[in-house]
């Protein structure tokens, strides 16, 4: 966020800036949606929901989870958050108390230990690297569980890496969470952006998981700060009730427009933009593997590449600071992600176009050089 509001200032004093930093797509929210949060507005549709959502947009859940994926969910189970931290702050309030403690990986992203230590609750970072895809496996679960461990959390796609967990991997982890009387609590909030394998909800490997997802990514609606948790059943009235005293309620508007985000007309605007993030990728990978970047582990979704740039700096905090006063491209230090290889790690986020990507390529090669 420092690197952000420099950026913003430099570009206030007319500046080029290239953002390669913020996790946010370039895309506007598609035209269906947005006519749809008008016609709400219109019709007045301005109250309070329940505090778990519309019942019409838990049913619209619900049944994009039996059209794409064949999964027959029970819309009770469906929880309409204020975006994917809402969902992650009931998520941490129901199963946990201050004092216990919640496994995550080292990188991963920042807001998760962020929420936990407001509730009190402890983060054990978990160092992944690339032999695990940056990802948890079975055998970590084991090694690092603690007596007041309550929960594990994963996420697939990843923020920073743009890895996934493959979906025996992710059955051996939810195995040895089990293990452990524990909780595990999968972050999808990327699905939809999957280049290069298989998609899969972890939603069908158990109903015992914690699921979190939202709208924001590859439907495209950040600022209408809207998401959703599938919960266990005996989870569901609990919640409720937590939901009821921290938010009650999701935004009202932001769930009709929502509405709409799973209809056909709306899902073919939003493949087009999934196909523009593959080609972005496609393009910038190699060409930061050329300037001197190690990625060993090809990223397949999210719209992010976590590159290893110990051969030109050890110190990437500093680096991205010169890179942007001196070049005017703004990058993601690896201390945003966690301290496991930090100093030696960036984030690039190909949320910006093709003419975009190769101007700050040209200005990031230069300033290497």
């Amino acid at each position: 966020m420092d690197l952000l509001a420099r950026a913003r200032k430099l570009e206030a004093e007319g500046q080029s800036i290239v953002h390669l930093e913020v996790g946010e797509p370039d895309f506007a929210t598609a035209r269906p949606i947005v006519d749809a949060g008008i016609q709400a507005l219109r019709q007045l549709k301005t109250n309070y929901t329940a505090a778990t959502g519309l019942p019409e947009l838990r049913q619209a859940i619900a049944d994009h989870y039996r059209h794409k994926y064949n999964l027959e969910i029970n819309p009770r189970r469906v929880v309409v958050t204020p975006g994917a931290s809402g969902a992650l702050q009931l998520a941490l309030s129901v199963l946990t108390d201050a004092g216990d403690s919640i496994l995550l990986t080292d990188p991963s992203y920042p807001c998760n230990r962020n929420i936990a230590q407001v509730l009190g609750v402890n983060s054990i970072h978990v160092p992944v690297g690339a032999e695990t895809q940056y990802q948890f496996v079975a055998s970590l679960i084991g090694e690092h569980w603690q007596d007041n461990t309550r929960a594990a959390m994963v996420a697939s796609p990843s923020n920073p890496t743009g890895t996934l967990i493959e979906r025996g991997v992710m059955q051996g982890v939810f195995e040895a969470v089990k293990k452990k009387h524990g909780h595990l609590i999968v972050d999808e909030i990327y699905q939809g952006l999957v280049y290069d394998a298989e998609e899969y909800t972890a939603l069908a490997l158990s109903e015992e998981m914690f699921v979190i997802n939202s709208f924001s990514k590859y439907f495209g609606m950040t600022g209408w700060r809207i998401g959703w948790m599938v919960v266990p059943e005996q989870f569901v009235d609990v919640v409720d009730r937590v939901a009821q005293n921290i938010f009650l309620a999701p935004p009202t508007i932001s769930q009709y427009a929502a509405l709409v985000a799973f209809e056909p007309d709306t899902d073919e605007i939003l493949q087009r933009r999934v196909a523009m993030f593959r080609e972005r990728r496609d393009y910038l990978l190699p060409l930061l593997e050329e300037a001197g970047f190690k990625i060993p582990v090809q990223p397949q979704g999210a719209f992010y590449i976590y590159a290893d740039c110990s051969a030109i700096t050890d110190d990437s905090f500093q680096w991205t600071k010169d890179l942007l006063e001196k070049e005017g491209v703004a990058v993601t230090p690896g201390i945003d992600f966690g301290e496991f290889e930090a100093n030696t790690h960036v984030r690039f986020s190909y949320t910006r176009s093709v003419d975009e990507l190769k101007r700050a390529m040209c200005r990031i090669t230069r300033f290497i050089k």
